[in-house]
């Protein structure tokens, strides 16, 4: 007979899992409630709540036939889902004047708790058993892809807000209208103030996400410098929301203000390091991967020292468009040298993912990365072409409001992936290949 394992021991062996599950499940579940709650979506309540609910659903069953222990396990990520969710609770628990909550909010808090457990418990109910060994790096690996995950949602949802030109539609920061940014009224949600705030509310889900990853890394991972740049991706998510704050307000105050002070630097600033946030997280999530550990050691390679300047070279020319890109969005400036910078950019990307992908013959993975690359620089250009005719640049009947912020957000967000995949190409190069030594005669 195999020997029951204690219940603490059972639940610390399945902790790593349970906290990314929960993250997982907390990020799609907020994604579909953003979604369903976009002024031309609006999906009816009861379908929003049962859409929710079939996360919740969801992230049981798979924890429970992951890690064990049906119902139990379940319960937990819908409980740690519940605790997540309080970030957006509190818009259903706010009177009528600022910061009051109502008194049901004492059924309501313990109430989502219970109904989120539950919801993910029954879920979990066909899969028990003894708690699942698996090692806490590669849960670490699947949390590391989760922030990812949630990033790129944020950085879209911060596209919507840009491309409606809703940026100010919050005057003040980091309350809402006087509202503590989390108690704020689903009911003045409305129009461009939900663009608006439901991406600070995403961006407090994303901050606290690569707070907690950061925190995993340092219990788990004992290389300084992937701690290093843990530490660092999670001070520049903080500085990333601050500049968020600041191109409202243009200084730091709780007070409502009278007269609005927009930093147009500040949010330059903020677009661009969204997407550098973005790409270094998506670096931390190959440096802690399986495949990183303890896949095969660098093969020698001719040409890879030319490869190891050209790279970063690639890097250094989309970081200068992100920056001309941004400042475009943010003052309709700089039109035709963001246009001009992107027939230098887009040659180099491609230029640099075709000679990965023909040359690494013998690593699959530098070699998708490649043409991932390739294809991404192509969508984007397309893309980019497709917001220049939409905004109307060519003095031509520009496309409807909806196509605008349609093409003009892809081609912001597209700019971000094709990013993350050349720093992804540089960095796993890097880990792959070494050069040739000379032969000395």
């Amino acid at each position: 007979m195999t020997p029951e394992v204690p219940a603490p021991a059972a639940f610390r062996a399945r902790f790593p899992g349970l906290l990314t599950i929960a993250f997982a499940t907390t990020v799609a579940l907020w994604s579909v409630a953003y979604f369903g709650r976009l002024p031309t979506v609006m999906l009816h309540g009861a379908l929003l709540v049962v859409a929710m609910l079939g996360c919740l659903a969801a992230g049981g069953a798979f924890a429970a036939r992951t890690l064990g222990g049906g119902f139990g396990t379940g319960a937990w990520v819908g409980a740690l889902s519940g605790l997540l969710n309080l970030l957006i609770l509190g818009s259903l628990l706010t009177g009528d004047a600022p910061n009051r909550i109502v008194p049901s909010a004492l059924i309501w808090i313990p109430g989502s708790l219970a109904a989120s457990a539950a919801a993910a418990g029954l879920a979990g109910v066909p899969w028990r058993g003894p708690p699942a060994k698996a090692d806490p790096r590669r849960w670490l690996a699947s949390f590391a892809r989760v922030s990812v995950v949630a990033t790129a949602l944020l950085i879209a949802a911060g596209g919507v807000v840009t491309s409606q030109e809703m940026g100010l539609a919050v005057v003040d920061w980091p309350n809402s209208y006087g509202y503590n940014m989390f108690l704020f009224p689903l009911s003045k949600m409305v129009a461009g103030v939900y663009f608006e705030h439901a991406h600070r509310l995403f961006g407090a889900l994303v901050g606290l996400t690569v707070l907690v990853l950061a925190i995993f890394v340092w219990r788990v991972d004992g290389r300084r410098a992937v701690r290093a740049l843990a530490l660092g991706a999670f001070a520049l998510v903080v500085a990333q929301g601050v500049f968020g704050g600041l191109r409202v307000t243009g200084r730091l105050t709780m007070e409502l203000p009278e007269t609005t002070e927009p930093s147009i630097l500040s949010g330059v600033i903020h677009g661009v390091l969204a997407q550098i946030v973005f790409s270094l997280l998506v670096w931390l999530a190959a440096v802690v991967s399986k495949t990183w550990r303890e896949g095969e050691g660098p093969r020698p390679l001719a040409g890879v020292r030319f490869d190891r300047i050209f790279g970063p070279i690639v890097l250094a020319a989309i970081v200068v468009q992100l920056v001309l890109g941004a400042i475009q969005r943010h003052t309709q400036a700089l039109l035709m040298i963001h246009v001009a910078m992107g027939t230098l950019v887009a040659p180099l990307a491609v230029t640099y993912g075709f000679r990965s992908w023909g040359r690494f013959t013998q690593d699959p993975l530098l070699r998708r990365l490649g043409i991932a690359l390739v294809a991404g620089m192509g969508g984007q250009v397309f893309l980019g072409l497709g917001s220049f005719l939409a905004i109307g640049a060519l003095g031509l009947e520009p496309y409807p409001k909806w196509a605008e912020v349609l093409l003009t957000t892809l081609h912001q967000w597209f700019g971000a992936v094709v990013f993350a995949v050349a720093a992804s190409l540089v960095v796993w190069s890097v880990r792959r290949t070494v050069p040739i030594k000379s032969l000395s005669m």
